[in-house]
């Protein structure tokens, strides 16, 4: 594959990443009016778990090794059940700023974690970005007048990001072997697995659930559940995971975007500017010596598995 289409793929998949995550937000929100956490979880995670299934089945997808069956399942428990169901308990008290902003800090924990554990280097210029980024989610965040006081919902949304960390740190271990969409489907459906033991009464919640609040589920089931989580499984697969999840700052950003079209709510100002800064703080990490250094590892090789 010509490395012009490997960056082509590359912006499509960091933009994905981005609109499709931030449009979760509010998805969740509006199917938290009618679902409990676990139920929205589950749920949510049942209607992925499909949506793979059929991928799977037209791919012709090969079954995991038993022996990986244990890690499988511990990063499909933490990148799937517990990242779901933490964040959807986080939003019940948690306005989406502040949420946002908590959330945006996995590229910060993914990139210490892939330096410890990996031995990838992250690099002075892009810890910079990094800060500059959070910044601006800081500014994003204090513009909803949420501020920051601690509560039990952010810790679940900390618990969240944190979860979600080391999913995408220790999962690249394995795409050598298996390819980034066959593994991802394997921890979509270990972390469903998990799930199970809330459905029970999730039946009697589809049948009393507004129509609204129904297809908020279907919508995150579909898009910001499958295509985001493949889409940073093909970026880490090629550059690491700290590269993969280096946009995830602009996530705050656009929330706020398809929170103003989609529920109507006006950003202040100074979520403006905040989105602005954290803007700024993305094009500092992919300034041109990093493109150089990610172009590099493309033209060696290592991208066998697009």
């Amino acid at each position: 594959m010509k490395l012009a289409n490997k960056k082509f793929m590359i912006i499509g998949a960091h933009s994905s990443i981005i609109i499709l995550w931030a449009s979760a937000f509010p998805g969740i929100r509006a199917g938290l009016e009618s679902y409990s956490p676990e139920h929205l979880a589950l749920f949510r995670l049942l209607i992925g778990s499909a949506a793979l299934g059929v991928l799977a089945l037209v791919t012709k997808m090969r079954l995991p090794d038993i022996r990986d069956l244990p890690a499988i399942f511990m990063l499909g428990f933490l990148g799937f059940s517990v990242y779901h169901t933490a964040l959807n308990m986080g939003e019940k008290t948690v306005s989406a700023g502040p949420a946002s902003l908590i959330v945006s800090m996995t590229p910060i924990f993914s990139a210490a974690l892939a330096a410890l554990f990996l031995r990838e280097r992250f690099g002075r210029v892009r810890w910079t970005g990094s800060a500059v980024s959070f910044a601006g989610a800081a500014l994003i965040s204090l513009g909803t007048g949420g501020g920051f006081e601690i509560q039990t919902g952010i810790l679940f949304v900390l618990l969240a990001s944190i979860s979600e960390s080391i999913y995408f740190v220790f999962q690249t271990k394995y795409f050598n072997k298996y390819g980034f969409l066959s593994f991802t489907s394997y921890t979509v459906w270990a972390g469903t697995a998990f799930m199970l033991v809330y459905l029970p009464g999730l039946g009697n919640e589809i049948f009393h659930a507004s129509a609204e609040s129904t297809l908020s589920v279907l919508y995150l089931g579909i898009f910001p559940t499958v295509i985001p989580y493949i889409a940073l499984a093909f970026l880490a697969s090629i550059g690491g995971a700290s590269e993969a999840v280096s946009s995830l700052y602009l996530t705050p950003v656009m929330a706020f975007v398809i929170a103003w079209v989609w529920l109507g709510e006006v950003p202040a100002m100074l979520s403006i500017v905040g989105g602005m800064i954290a803007l700024a703080g993305v094009v500092i990490i992919h300034r041109k010596d990093s493109s150089k250094k990610v172009t590099e590892i493309y033209e060696n090789g290592s991208s066998e598995n697009i």
